[in-house]
Formats: C-alpha cells, sequence, structure tokens
C-alpha cells in the first residue's frame, strides 16, 4: 500500500472511530447494558467520550477535504 492510499484512507478510519464511539457513548440504552455488563470497563471507555467527539469531528472534517481535493 502506497503511502498516499494511507493518506486517503487515515481520515475515514478516525472519523468511523469517532462515529462508533459517539454512537455508544450517548445511546442511552448501550450506556444501561455496558454499565451493568461491562462495569469498570465501560466507565474506562466512557472516559474517552470527548476523544470520540474530536475524532467524529476532525475526521469528518478531514475526510471531506481528502474527497474534495481528490475530486479537482
Amino acid at each position: 500500500m502506497t503511502p498516499q492510499k494511507l493518506d486517503f484512507i487515515f481520515p475515514f478510519v478516525v472519523f468511523f472511530y469517532g462515529l462508533f464511539m459517539v454512537f455508544v457513548l450517548e445511546n442511552p440504552y448501550l450506556v444501561r447494558i455496558g454499565e451493568e455488563r461491562m462495569g469498570a470497563a465501560f466507565q474506562n471507555l466512557a472516559r474517552h467520550k470527548s476523544l470520540g467527539w474530536v475524532c467524529f469531528f476532525v475526521g469528518g472534517v478531514w475526510a471531506a477535504q481528502n474527497i474534495w481535493y481528490s475530486s479537482l
């Protein structure tokens, strides 16, 4: 895999990581299940909530920028 291809794919990885984190940590049903079944492991995951939001927005803008520049 070339560095150019990795440079194009990486923002999407960041965006989808953020999307997954936001989806899991902001969904009340999934939060309740996570607290019941995972306990301390879920609390550790919940500490990364702000990282999920940052990855969601930064990865989204970065991926959109890559798509826009690749279309020129």
